[in-house]
């Protein structure tokens, strides 16, 4: 039987902690695992410790040279049995409900024909915002799955929604997609 692949999309919410516990979730379930970061979550956590939890490579940048000769965004949607982008932020909803693909995870969402589930982790003021209320309705149309975010106490101290998915039900609904 094929181990389902996993392409973790990782961004930088403050819930970017919890995508390490993720990993090692999906791992102890028997999914391969692949991470790729963007630049802003770099700077709240190393791609050395998603590589170790991982056991794989962590892919970063559009322009990076591959070590095998292959254009990475393709070959790294084709390979995904499912896109999962968690902690994902109002920044990268938006990017990808209009269609911009300036960095790896955007490039290779939008080249993808797997499945994509995305876990909002953003204060609440960001999550009842008009405009990605109309950008998660818009990706839902186009059959990209969501879970949570959830009620909790937020980044600024206040309770409210925008919590990241628990950790399990996140796995959970891997299972279901995958």
């Amino acid at each position: 039987m094929k181990i389902k692949e996993v392409i973790l999309g990782v961004t930088a919410s403050v819930a970017i902690y919890k995508a390490c516990d993720l990993v090692r979730r999906l791992k102890d379930k028997g999914y391969s695992v692949t991470v790729i970061q963007t630049s802003e979550s770099e700077q709240l956590i190393s791609p050395l410790l998603f590589q170790s939890l991982s056991g794989s490579k962590v892919y970063r940048g559009l322009f990076d040279i591959p070590q095998a000769w292959g254009i990475e965004h393709i070959a790294l949607a084709e390979k995904a049995d499912l896109i999962l982008i968690a902690p994902a932020t109002a920044n990268i909803i938006a990017k990808i409900a209009n269609g911009i693909c300036d960095d790896l995870l955007t490039c290779v969402v939008a080249a993808t024909r797997s499945a994509v589930l995305i876990a909002p982790a953003m204060n609440e003021n960001m999550y009842k915002n008009k405009i990605m209320q109309l950008n998660l309705k818009k990706l839902i149309s186009l059959g990209y799955n969501f879970i949570g975010p959830k009620a909790g106490k937020l980044a600024c101290g206040k309770p409210g929604i925008g919590c990241l998915s628990d950790i399990e039900e996140i796995v959970k609904r891997v299972g279901d997609l995958c």
